[in-house]
């Protein structure tokens, strides 16, 4: 058995879509209608239509999970998503643990929690 993809509920799939096309650099392979497969195992789902499967209400901004990328140059990365999306609500700005790795976590625009974090070797 293997981990096929990971599932986010967002309000509107397509404002979704550009936010982690223009952060992250994923892109759609494929569009059911609500329920949209991304390239790196990101899927996206419509928050009626996931409403509608498991019969509750979704809550933003659970910080139970996070969404983790690792990225060499963080500062770049920093600086590119300043850029694009001001109004990113942080939960931690960059800063560096204690271990000596760089980080940065922030929610994407509809409360699902990121962590991009500079490669641990």
């Amino acid at each position: 058995m293997k981990l096929k993809n990971i599932l986010i509920v967002v309000k509107d799939i397509e404002k979704s879509k550009q936010f982690y096309h223009d952060v992250f650099g994923i892109d759609m392979v494929l569009d059911n209608d609500g329920n949209m497969i991304l390239t790196e195992g990101l899927v996206l789902q419509d928050e009626k239509i996931w409403q509608k499967f498991i019969g509750r209400s979704v809550v933003q901004k659970a910080n139970s999970c996070e969404l983790y990328f690792e990225e060499e140059n963080l500062e770049e990365f920093v600086e590119k998503l300043e850029k694009l999306y001001p109004s990113t609500e942080y939960v931690n700005r960059l800063m560096t643990h204690s271990w000596g790795q760089k980080v940065i976590r922030f929610y994407d625009p509809d409360g699902n929690l990121i962590e991009v974090g500079t490669p641990m070797e």
